[in-house]
């Protein structure tokens, strides 16, 4: 992942790191990772279930590392589409056309815009995912009808982990949650998805901003 995280204000920071890295980047040589039979069958499930859909709408909670909430909805459409609507005060939206991942800044009135391509929204995005093949799966626990995944980035181009929460019991993602280098923890809860309910395809409208000419 080649995007200038760091760049960006607080708010759109951790969007774009929890949706990003959430998904990964695919590419370069598998590692070997030692996971037992149980544990490797529950990494193909969650993938399994990321290819079990292609449209995904719901709710989401963000709580930040230094407790800060957020709320809002988000809207997915493969391939290529998604849109994280934050709820005011939080001016922050997030949308993929299928070609350009565009942050907006609804309040300031600005924007920051990146090839789809160029950023790991282009697995979560594809009509397929293999977490075992595109993510070094660091562990697999499972209590309470509740089975958590650690993950990090094969390529190591991400310092930090991303864990799934996956609810056995209603066989759905509820919770990702992104420790970064130093530990400290941005968490994404999701509530009331639905999938095979195809959004307007208006909510993944951007408008991309000229570049000028150099010449």
């Amino acid at each position: 992942m080649n995007l200038a995280i760091t760049c960006l204000a607080w708010g759109a920071r951790m969007a774009l790191l929890a949706l990003c890295f959430g998904l990964l980047v695919s590419g370069g040589p598998a590692l070997a990772i030692s996971l037992s039979p149980e544990e490797t069958s529950k990494v193909e499930e969650v993938s399994t279930y990321f290819n079990s859909f292609k449209t995904l709408k719901g709710e989401f909670t963000q709580v930040s590392p230094q407790g800060r909430v957020s709320a809002g909805v988000f809207f997915l459409s493969k391939p290529g589409r998604l849109r994280f609507e934050y709820a005011p005060p939080n001016p922050f939206l997030v949308v993929s056309d299928g070609s350009w991942v565009v942050i907006e800044n609804r309040k300031q009135k600005t924007t920051d815009q990146y090839p789809l391509a160029a950023t790991p929204l282009k697995l979560l995005l594809a009509e397929q995912i293999n977490l075992l093949e595109q993510a070094e799966v660091k562990s697999v626990e499972t209590a309470e009808g509740v089975s958590t995944i650690a993950v990090e980035d094969r390529n190591k181009l991400i310092p930090g982990r991303l864990v799934l929460v996956f609810d056995n019991n209603r066989k759905e993602l509820s919770q990702w949650i992104v420790e970064d280098a130093r530990g400290k923890r941005t968490t994404i809860s999701l509530a009331n998805l639905e999938t095979g309910v195809d959004p307007d395809p208006s909510l993944f409208v951007v408008k991309i901003a000229k570049r000028k000419s150099t010449r």
